[in-house]
């Protein structure tokens, strides 16, 4: 993880977790969407598998910052996690069960709004039908969900 990635969670900032949490590790950014909504200063989504029905919405907070979350095979280990810039989406060359839909949506993101977009990705273990996480992934989720944390106190913002 970038040293900066704290402090690039600027102004308004709006999360948006995509996963389908019937594909076990697929789910990791909307358990992550769920578990950090109402405990950090920010706006947050759970979008599911559909991030691209929640664009208006996405849209009418006028965020500053957007960050994805979501789970790409980018042959890394299990539960390893980077950010990904907007311009670099385009690039991914992993499996996501997302990647059609979220560029798309990032395209017409970046083209109504002043906001820096990135994605932060999480090499999942399985996608496979069934819920629950992998270790390695669950584990993962811990680190970041307390870096969001972390992230929202340091900025002394209280929770909207």
């Amino acid at each position: 993880m970038p040293e900066d990635f704290k402090s690039r969670l600027k102004g308004k900032v709006l999360i948006v977790g995509i996963g389908n949490r019937m594909r076990s590790d697929d789910g990791v950014g909307s358990i992550l969407a769920e578990r950090i909504k109402d405990k950090v200063p920010f706006v947050v989504l759970d979008t599911g598998a559909s991030p691209e029905n929640y664009l208006e919405k996405i849209i009418k907070e006028k965020p500053d910052t957007v960050l994805f979350i979501d789970a790409v095979d980018f042959a890394a280990s299990p539960g390893q996690f980077k950010i990904l810039e907007a311009d670099k989406i385009n690039s991914l060359t992993g499996f996501s069960t997302h990647n059609s839909s979220i560029q798309l949506s990032i395209n017409y993101l970046q083209s109504n709004l002043k906001a820096d977009i990135m994605m932060l990705i999480i090499q999942p273990k399985a996608i496979i039908l069934g819920e629950g996480l992998s270790s390695q992934v669950e584990e993962s989720l811990k680190i970041l969900e307390q870096m969001l944390h972390e992230a929202g106190q340091e900025k002394g913002c209280r929770i909207q």
